[in-house]
């Protein structure tokens, strides 16, 4: 498999822990991509010029980062990320994997924002980023993850290192301590560890 890959990008950083938690991440080619100058490699392989994108071994080109951690988990004979369709633990998955992917849609915005002039409208934005980062950690406070044994969890560690990797002067750590305590053991797993974002 070959996998267009940023080593800055959370949603990367999502599916390459997933890779670890499956033991595929040997069978994963990675190719360093700048989807922000949408090289024709990328685009063959991902028409909105996006990263992650996977290519399988059947050439089958797969994007975005939920659709390939869920075609992640049909491979091999590893405990499933993604619980059973129609179960309240499928939901209960989907809906932190959500919450977590929030979390990064809202921080990778403010970052692509932040070396632009900082005008009244900008600063909006930035402001309702901010406060949805903030709501989302809030809710993952009253029901934090309790390890790394579905997509939600996975998902929800990505976004907390992505916080502390870009907004690292924003510390989040304190209004929300069992997740800290969570994400300081989870952090020492290989699906977290090996995927610490470089950049």
């Amino acid at each position: 498999m070959k996998l267009h890959y940023s080593p800055a990008s959370p949603y990367v950083r999502k599916v390459m822990a997933c890779a670890f938690a499956r033991g595929l991440d040997g069978r994963i080619e990675k190719v360093d991509t700048n989807p922000h100058v949408s090289p024709a490699g990328l685009l063959a392989d991902n028409p909105l010029s996006k990263v992650p994108a996977l290519v399988a071994d059947d050439g089958t080109a797969i994007y975005d980062s939920p659709v390939i951690c869920e075609y992640l988990d049909t491979i091999g004979d590893a405990p499933a990320l993604f619980p059973p369709t129609g179960t309240p633990a499928r939901l209960a998955a989907q809906i932190m994997h959500a919450t977590a992917d929030g979390i990064m849609d809202a921080a990778v915005a403010r970052r692509m924002q932040m070396a632009l002039p900082q005008d009244d409208g900008r600063k909006a934005f930035d402001a309702r980023q901010k406060a949805a980062i903030d709501r989302a950690l809030g809710v993952l406070e009253k029901t934090p993850p309790k390890g790394l044994a579905h997509i939600g969890e996975i998902a929800t560690a990505c976004a907390l290192g992505y916080l502390d990797f870009r907004f690292g002067q924003e510390p989040w750590r304190e209004a929300h301590p069992k997740l800290a305590a969570w994400f300081a053991e989870v952090s020492k797993a290989a699906p977290i560890a090996q995927t610490v974002p470089v950049g």
